[in-house]
């Protein structure tokens, strides 16, 4: 018996190709790719085409293996399950709502380069505590997975002293917001 394999989450599926395609180019072939195509910030020319390209596509930049290796999991786990109860249109506009959104804050009060899918991460984890709402009931599982990795985008900014991982905390309240109005 032939076991098949089948593309079940498409746009999660080639987000997470897409962002392993510019860690393995970034990391041989092109070392300056990340920061020519897959990070934002620093500053904005708001007619330039790359720049806003940038607000989009600085979630498929990482600065390794190991930041690539700490989203995917996440990424992999909740967004196939989420694609699959909201759609693929809905998980592709969450995605570029939460990099635009993410990449405009950044841009707006901070001025640092920003990279990584962080906030997708938040905005996933979020968004799959709020599907499983019922009336006045939590699931404790997502909760604590929410508490720890907002705990880490916490340390972080108390470590590095850089409030710039506010921004990706904004991916955590559109996937809380999204989660509120998709489940009434």
């Amino acid at each position: 018996m032939a076991i098949r394999i089948h593309y079940n989450a498409p746009v999660v599926l080639t987000f997470s190709l897409l962002a392993i395609a510019v860690v393995v180019l970034s990391a041989t072939l092109m070392p300056r790719l990340n920061l020519q195509y897959f990070a934002a910030g620093g500053g904005m020319n708001w007619s330039s085409v790359g720049d806003w390209f940038r607000l989009f596509s600085h979630v498929l930049g990482h600065g390794g293996w190991s930041q690539l290796a700490a989203q995917l999991p996440f990424i992999l786990l909740l967004g196939p399950l989420l694609e699959t109860r909201y759609g693929s249109g809905r998980m592709l506009l969450l995605i570029l709502v939460t990099a635009l959104a993410t990449g405009l804050i950044n841009l707006l009060l901070f001025r640092t380069g920003l990279m990584g899918a962080d906030g997708v991460v938040l905005m996933l984890i979020l968004l799959s505590a709020m599907a499983d709402v019922r009336a006045g009931s939590l699931p404790l599982s997502f909760l604590l997975l929410a508490v720890i990795f907002l705990g880490h985008e916490v340390m972080l900014i108390l470590r590095d002293g850089s409030l710039a991982q506010l921004a990706q905390l904004l991916g955590g309240l559109i996937g809380a917001g999204t989660g509120l109005v998709l489940r009434r």
